[in-house]
């Protein structure tokens, strides 16, 4: 993988941060936590629009959302699908989190499809997206996101600022030890690597003796996906033969690939697009969105596998994620894992055809490459 900190030099990845005086990056970062009040000359501005497919209604800052659930601790099962889903740490993986079903017994009479998670800002946090991958889970999954967990507030706030967590090991932030990059940004605190570090995991605990995975995950279907940040780092991380689909959510390459390295410690340039393998999904908030254009873009490059792309008025670059259940962001990467990792064709029926489930809701606007075949 082209992610290895073997690469790590002058182009040490930006944690996004809107609390950063230091840095220009910091302020234009893929900070999921922001209300998308952020100049449109933040870096992911940096690809050129397909096309300009709408306006939004409102400023960003005014876009209504749920407000999250009441917190409930991490053995409390969530989400709406048939087998409702735990946030736990496991020693085995101390640097991730992991959500799967309660009910590890009941879920085994399918296998697990395994999901790879990223955070947007580069956050270290694996609760960051409680919700949302709670929400993944409960469909009988097992869904990993990268950091350990943190303070409650996390879960439920809709900023980043103050929720930076311990840098991970071999991180850009963690080999500079608290100093600025050579630019001035803050380095970040993630890398794409751990992509693979969730991958590599899941499966060894597929085969390991008394582990209670042991046989009761699907290897053979792996998605990645990514917020923001996260979304270059799946990119990255999709290259990995293993990888059945991609997620990027907020978020689209860059043409420089040293502007990624900058960005998410991943290696996600607009090239690496021509290399993909399985089949994509790219969703975003409205044209004010910072990623936007960049996602936009992003598919109208991809040409060799099947991408659904879909942007939803009135949704923020902060997405839907904390609202209960993840939102309607929610539903749809569950769905899009339905039917991607399990071949559920009524799940399909979202994405598929003129009159899919999406295409037909006046809020979602839909684009699809090969997506039918």
């Amino acid at each position: 993988m082209t992610s290895s900190l073997d690469h790590f030099d002058s182009h040490q990845a930006a944690t996004v941060t809107l609390t950063s005086k230091r840095s220009k990056l910091a302020a234009l970062v893929l900070s999921l936590g922001a209300v998308c009040t952020l100049p449109t000359t933040f870096a992911q501005t940096a690809a050129p629009a397909a096309s300009t497919a709408g306006t939004p209604r409102a400023p960003e800052a005014q876009y209504p959302l749920a407000p999250p659930p009441p917190y409930v601790t991490p053995e409390t099962p969530q989400g709406s699908g048939r087998y409702p889903a735990i946030m736990e740490a496991d020693v085995g993986l101390v640097t991730h989190t992991i959500y799967r079903p309660a009910n590890l017994q009941t879920a085994g009479m399918e296998k697990l499809p395994i999901v790879a998670w990223g955070n947007g800002a580069c956050l270290n946090v694996g609760n960051r997206f409680r919700y949302f991958l709670s929400e993944i889970a409960s469909h009988g999954y097992l869904a990993i996101a990268i950091g350990p967990i943190g303070p409650n507030v996390a879960e439920g706030s809709s900023l980043s600022d103050g929720l930076r967590g311990n840098p991970a090991p071999k991180s850009p932030a963690a080999l500079l030890k608290g100093q600025l990059t050579p630019g001035g940004a803050i380095p970040a605190d993630t890398t794409a690597l751990q992509l693979i570090d969730a991958i590599d995991w899941a499966i060894a605990e597929n085969s390991r003796p008394g582990s209670k995975y042991q046989g009761k995950l699907d290897t053979t279907k792996i998605a990645v996906m990514g917020q923001s940040c996260g979304g270059l780092q799946a990119i990255d991380a999709a290259h990995d033969p293993r990888v059945t689909t991609l997620g990027v959510w907020n978020s689209g390459a860059f043409d420089n690939a040293d502007r990624t390295w900058e960005i998410a410690a991943a290696r996600a340039p607009k090239e690496s697009l021509k290399t993909l393998h399985g089949s994509a999904i790219y969703i975003t908030g409205a044209p004010t969105d910072v990623a936007f254009k960049n996602a936009e873009d992003d598919v109208s490059r991809i040409d060799g596998i099947p991408v659904f792309h879909a942007w939803r008025e009135l949704t923020g670059h902060s997405g839907t994620y904390r609202e209960p259940n993840g939102g309607a962001f929610g539903q749809v990467g569950a769905a899009w894992l339905q039917w991607q990792l399990k071949g559920d064709q009524q799940a399909a029926r979202m994405f598929i055809g003129a009159d899919c489930g999406l295409c037909t809701k006046p809020e979602w606007h839909v684009n699809t490459k090969k997506i039918n075949l």
